[in-house]
């Protein structure tokens, strides 16, 4: 964002808006990897001319990482054993396509969990393997610790986020940044501590689709959004606490 303001010679914007995760025709185009319905190789890159797949993700990872990555990026508890059952695929040449991971991991999750769940049960490792690969989170951390200085007061950032570490990462961001000094002013400038906000936040809690919006847009079922609106206080030190 930074590099494209400045070669439109934009020093400030007065909305950013951040919809965060794959999009509805990448997740359609088997050939791109991200779909679990759809037979496609096992790649899931957004940017599919430069970097890892996640075939080569898996490949480079022991047993114990994989398992790591799955439960840490997908929240799955059935992580270890899945890491397992990819690996033995993986030493058999049996794992080549996003649909036979799908069944291997189908294979890890109870089936009593499953007919109660309203997600597929290969949800949360195809989630993690896709974060990993795109190194989503490190992606928006950056972007929210550069969003401030690129909005102009009373400017407002928005951000849409699809799973709960992305969400507790604008939640964290956006609280910090509205965090102020409890100190006297005089101590609090002689400390670096900021006396006045950096952005208000707009939004309390997440807001979520309505049940008509789900029901007419299915994968909007676990978007949240998030706002702050900069402030106008000059010479606001951008370093929370």
């Amino acid at each position: 964002m930074s590099r494209l303001l400045r070669e439109l010679s934009v020093a400030q914007v007065d909305g950013i808006v951040l919809d965060l995760g794959v999009s509805s025709p990448q997740l359609d185009r088997a050939e791109r990897g991200f779909s679990f319905m759809k037979q496609g190789p096992l790649d899931m890159r957004m940017d599919p001319s430069r970097g890892q797949t996640a075939l080569e993700l898996i490949d480079e990872l022991d047993g114990d990482a994989l398992g790591e990555v799955i439960s840490e990026l997908g929240e799955e508890r059935h992580a270890r054993k899945i890491a397992r059952l990819i690996k033995d695929a993986v030493r058999a040449d049996k794992l080549h396509t996003t649909t036979e991971l799908a069944d291997l991991v189908s294979l890890a999750i109870p089936a009593k969990e499953q007919r109660m769940s309203k997600i597929h049960p290969a949800t949360r490792t195809f989630q993690a393997l896709r974060i990993a690969v795109n190194q989503e989170l490190d992606e928006l951390a950056a972007v929210l610790a550069a969003f401030p200085e690129l909005l102009a007061p009373g400017g407002r950032c928005v951000v849409i986020s699809f799973h709960s570490l992305e969400d507790r990462l604008v939640k964290n961001a956006f609280r910090d940044l509205a965090w102020t000094t409890s100190l006297p002013d005089k101590l609090a400038r002689a400390a670096g501590e900021r006396i006045a906000p950096v952005v208000e936040v707009l939004t309390k809690r997440p807001v979520s689709g309505s049940e008509a919006e789900v029901a007419r847009n299915p994968r909007a079922r676990s978007a949240k959004l998030r706002a702050c609106e900069r402030t106008t206080a000059p010479n606001v030190p951008m370093l929370a606490r």
